[in-house]
């Protein structure tokens, strides 16, 4: 089932210069980028991102989020892949990244844990988004992108696997 998925590599990824690394990955797995940009999110786009987490983890965890997303700029891609959602999750790692296995990207590239985030009154700085479902993926490439700024092509690798 070929899927498409909204990645965000956020503040902390892209001023610790990790984004070439961690597009390496999911290329490395096959999957195509069909749009990419930078940008700095403002608080009213963020907000329109996070828009169910207030009444899912309630208006302190969404503060910290917004604060946290628009501290610097990020770099939003669309992957498209067979089965893409569920791939850029096992890649992505654990949300939590104290509890992200190794070869992850959380698991090599973050060491926050929910207790520190919150005795220093931050987000937990895990240096990645991922759509974390096809409802998802689908709200939040729609938010983040046109159709105009999503491309179809083939890869050199596709016909072999698709």
């Amino acid at each position: 089932m070929r899927e498409r998925s909204l990645v965000i590599v956020k503040p902390d990824g892209v001023t610790r210069q990790l984004v070439g690394r961690i597009i390496s990955r999911f290329e490395d797995a096959g999957l195509k980028i069909v749009g990419m940009k930078m940008m700095w999110v403002d608080e009213k786009f963020a907000k329109k991102h996070y828009s169910d987490v207030a009444e899912r983890r309630g208006e302190v965890v969404l503060q910290k989020l917004l604060k946290g997303i628009t501290s610097g700029p990020v770099i939003a891609f669309v992957l498209e892949g067979l089965h893409s959602i569920e791939i850029i999750r096992k890649l992505v790692g654990e949300t939590q990244p104290l509890k992200a296995l190794p070869g992850t990207i959380r698991g090599d590239f973050a060491q926050h844990s929910y207790a520190y985030a919150d005795n220093a009154g931050v987000a937990v700085a895990n240096v990645i988004h991922a759509s974390s479902s096809a409802d998802d993926a689908k709200k939040e490439v729609e938010l983040w992108f046109s159709k105009s700024e999503l491309y179809d092509y083939q890869t050199a690798h596709e016909p072999h696997v698709m």
